[in-house]
């Protein structure tokens, strides 16, 4: 017979199937006594789980609605913030990604005390989201398989997906020394040295098949630059990336890094000046970018589209925000 810890986690194991149980078949699938079985679930109820039991012949034991774990102990502002990052998680990944994340809202909701789960509720209840574009899909297994190997500094094969020249939509098997997990925009990408190649490659979770750890261990390497997520940013090919800008900002470089910093490289020029590096498949989202820093900025380098949706939006934003403009005199 198991001891009485190992057996009281197999017991709520058993429970959170939240399925009823006859006391008889609790206690043999535990091979232990029904007196012992009453007394497990005491034990579980004095932790804080809500174990429902009916008496008689027909009696047994169900775990209470919405228990799985005793009632969380955290603020309320902790709360709204647990709730805002899983659904927005659910809503910027997709695949299996995005229902764990949806599940596991629900169950951090459910086990919330009962004031905060009505506010949380009601927050989900009133909420939509619109995303510009659809996440690609990662794989749940893949992402944890990826980062424990980065964890445990462990070289790692996998199947990824080729894109682009003569080898697109070619399966290839590569050997790498994994080293970050880097999100651009809404994809993420691993960075990793290629074994075969004799260098730094990123490639895109997406693509990214049936990882395998070979217990061989690496001491890691040091990034060219020594910033994961810029070697990222810069080295994703033209075709993908679209649009380049580099601007110079007057404004400083924490109040622009607060603004955009999810989607540019901010350095600092002075107290009072810093450049930006933006990337994006579209020229909308660079003079998007643009717009929301709010300052006065100055393009050192941009293509020719970029330069033409200023102009254009300049003059859209400027008739709109003139009184005596078009829509005025109408």
């Amino acid at each position: 017979m198991a001891n009485t810890s190992s057996r009281t986690l197999r017991l709520l194991s058993l429970l959170q199937t939240h399925r009823f149980w006859s006391g008889p078949e609790l206690a043999g699938r535990l091979e232990v006594s029904e007196r012992t079985l009453r007394r497990d679930v005491e034990r579980l109820r004095e932790l804080g789980y809500p174990v429902d039991s009916v008496r008689g012949v027909e009696g047994g034991y169900q775990l209470g609605a919405g228990a799985t774990m005793p009632p969380l102990t955290v603020e309320e502002d902790e709360a709204i913030a647990m709730v805002v990052a899983l659904n927005g998680a659910a809503q910027l990944t997709a695949g299996d990604l995005s229902q764990a994340s949806v599940s596991a809202l629900s169950k951090v909701v459910q086990v919330l005390p009962p004031r905060l789960r009505r506010r949380a509720e009601a927050l989900r209840a009133v909420t939509d989201d619109s995303p510009f574009a659809q996440a690609p899909a990662v794989h749940a297994d893949v992402l944890a398989s990826v980062a424990q190997a980065i964890r445990d500094t462990e070289r790692v094969r996998f199947t990824y997906e080729a894109r682009g020249g003569a080898s697109a939509g070619a399966q290839v098997r590569r050997h790498v020394e994994p080293h970050r997990l880097v999100t651009v925009g809404r994809r993420w990408y691993l960075l990793a040295y290629d074994l075969d190649r004799q260098d730094w490659r990123s490639f895109r979770l997406d693509r990214l098949t049936d990882p395998l750890g070979t217990r061989a261990r690496f001491r890691p390497r040091e990034v060219p630059g020594g910033d994961a997520a810029a070697y990222v940013r810069k080295g994703l090919s033209r075709r993908e990336i679209g649009t380049a800008v580099t601007a110079l900002v007057d404004a400083s470089a924490a109040k622009v890094e607060a603004r955009i910093g999810r989607w540019a490289t901010v350095t600092a020029v002075d107290a009072q000046r810093c450049r930006i590096q933006m990337e994006g498949r579209q020229a909308h989202w660079a003079v998007f970018g643009l717009g929301v820093l709010e300052a006065p900025f100055t393009i050192e380098e941009a293509p020719v589209e970029v330069h033409e949706l200023l102009r254009r939006w300049g003059e859209h934003f400027t008739a709109a925000g003139n009184p005596a403009g078009p829509a005025a005199r109408g």
